[in-house]
């Protein structure tokens, strides 16, 4: 099967909120190129539908989120504006397809990065602020059966995202030990730290900058980046309101209905 159509059928599912079978079925487990052809395939289409890249999200970042699927390494996805939800919102939970969240921290860039493998340095000095952020990850593939190939086909398991309205510089929060705590309902689901994003959350986007650059798509000036889960992600229903505090970067949420 071309990948193609491959691609078509997560967009349906997508579309009619109806989970298929597992992608590495047709291209096999490991062919992380060909899944990420196919993820290109769908952001290419929703692009020429009107919808606008805003910025990238590290996916399997987290040791204990890679236990949760089965995976060993990073993979990265598309962010478009349609994805994304008001801080304090309100949002249908009909909109989602097997929804969890999780907590992390996102960047907003002040220059391009065009280097093909920049040190933490040139990082830090194309950041220009922090934000709190919640990420919904979500899975077209029935039940999360998923390996490496099948989420970045799916846009690395990409649903919606919401950011903090209050900038952060970066020596105002200790990126690596911060503390994350996570609430569903006023319950403590899932914390962490800062740590537990590839040891620091600017790690991870070191990694997605020089990644980028390798496919010819390098991070721009004013993205938006999802560093990747500081805790596991936890199942997400109709109803529930979501409530994160990250140390140093305040307070966050929204909720379902």
């Amino acid at each position: 099967m071309e990948p193609t159509q491959i691609a078509e059928i997560l967009r349906q599912a997508d579309k009619e909120k109806q989970t298929c079978k597992p992608i590495r079925e047709f291209i096999g487990e490991k062919d992380i190129a060909t899944a990420y052809k196919i993820q290109k395939i769908n952001i290419d289409k929703a692009k020429a539908e009107g919808k606008k890249e805003v910025g990238k999200k590290i996916g399997l970042t987290n040791k204990k989120v890679q236990e949760q699927l089965g995976v060993d390494q990073p993979d990265f996805g598309i962010l478009l504006d349609a994805m994304q939800i008001e801080a304090g919102g309100v949002i249908m939970h009909s909109k989602f397809l097997q929804p969890k969240v999780e907590a992390e921290i996102a960047f907003v860039l002040k220059k391009d990065i065009l280097e093909a493998n920049p040190n933490l340095e040139e990082i830090k000095e194309a950041i220009d602020y922090a934000l709190i952020a919640i990420e919904v990850v979500g899975s077209r593939i029935k039940n999360w059966d998923i390996k490496i190939a099948d989420t970045v086909a799916d846009n690395a398991s990409s649903s919606h995202f919401v950011v903090g309205k209050t900038p952060i510089e970066l020596d105002k929060v200790d990126l690596e030990n911060c503390r994350m705590e996570l609430y569903i309902n006023n319950k403590l689901v899932s914390e962490g730290s800062g740590a537990s994003c590839l040891g620091n959350p600017l790690n991870a986007v070191q990694w997605l900058a020089a990644k980028m650059v390798e496919i010819g798509n390098p991070l721009k000036k004013g993205e938006i980046i999802l560093s990747g889960a500081l805790g596991p992600m936890v199942a997400l229903k109709q109803g529930d309101v979501v409530k994160t505090h990250i140390e140093g970067l305040g307070e966050l949420g929204f909720r379902t209905v």
